[in-house]
């Protein structure tokens, strides 16, 4: 795959013509690569514009398996305990209504928007903006507001984040108790995984463009 660079230039252009990184700030001037291969900042090397074929059609795929396995997720159990006799499993709303009042209430139902609500607002914000322009249809109403909206969202989607802490604290435990992995903790595993291929597909600039241009018919 060849990186195709900007040549840098901002001065007396038309500001749809450029495109600033968002690492470095760096201004360039836009020079679509071809299907395959990639715009990148030749500052900091960040990839800018990467069209691929077909893209469109497999985040919506990808978003729509995140949205399942989100469903799933919230309600198969995530682990079981075995400890000292005592058998418990619990899923991740169990766990969020755990506790009725108080601070950690709050904390419990932050933690639930951000591996729960977060992801799955972002995923359907982006099949909805995604699927008029994969079918060549018009943009949907305020769709730059909802890709804004779900690019906005992406800092707070951390699930990968409570996956990690996860597999942290169950190896912290393990000396004192029995833990099983239960559905939910492969689905979350699967779910980190397709997050990080949606983001490998998405060419942000050439979403921003067909909604910029959008078509007519």
């Amino acid at each position: 795959m060849r990186n195709a660079h900007f040549s840098k230039d901002g001065d007396g252009l038309d500001p749809a013509n450029l495109i600033v990184c968002p690492s470095c700030d760096a201004v360039f001037t836009v020079h679509v690569p071809e299907k395959g291969e990639r715009s990148v900042c030749t500052r900091c090397h960040t990839v800018l514009i990467a069209p691929r074929r077909r893209a469109g059609m497999h985040i919506i795929t990808v978003s729509l398996a995140v949205v399942i396995l989100i469903f799933a997720a919230a309600v198969f159990p995530f682990m079981s305990i075995d400890a000292a006799g005592a058998h418990n499993q619990v899923s991740i709303l169990d766990a969020a209504l755990a506790f009725q009042g108080g601070p950690l209430f709050v904390v419990s139902l932050l933690t639930a928007a951000m591996i729960l609500f977060i992801p799955m607002m972002r995923m359907m914000l982006v099949i909805y903006v995604l699927a008029p322009l994969v079918f060549d249809r018009p943009p949907a109403r305020n769709a730059k507001t909802a890709f804004q909206v779900s690019e906005r969202l992406r800092p707070w989607s951390m699930a990968e984040i409570f996956v990690l802490g996860c597999a942290v604290s169950l190896i912290k435990i393990s000396d004192i108790a029995d833990v099983a992995l239960g559905p939910a903790f492969w689905m979350f595993a699967v779910l980190v995984v397709l997050v990080v291929v949606q983001d490998t597909f998405m060419c942000r600039w050439s979403v921003w463009n067909a909604l910029e241009q959008p078509r007519t018919s």
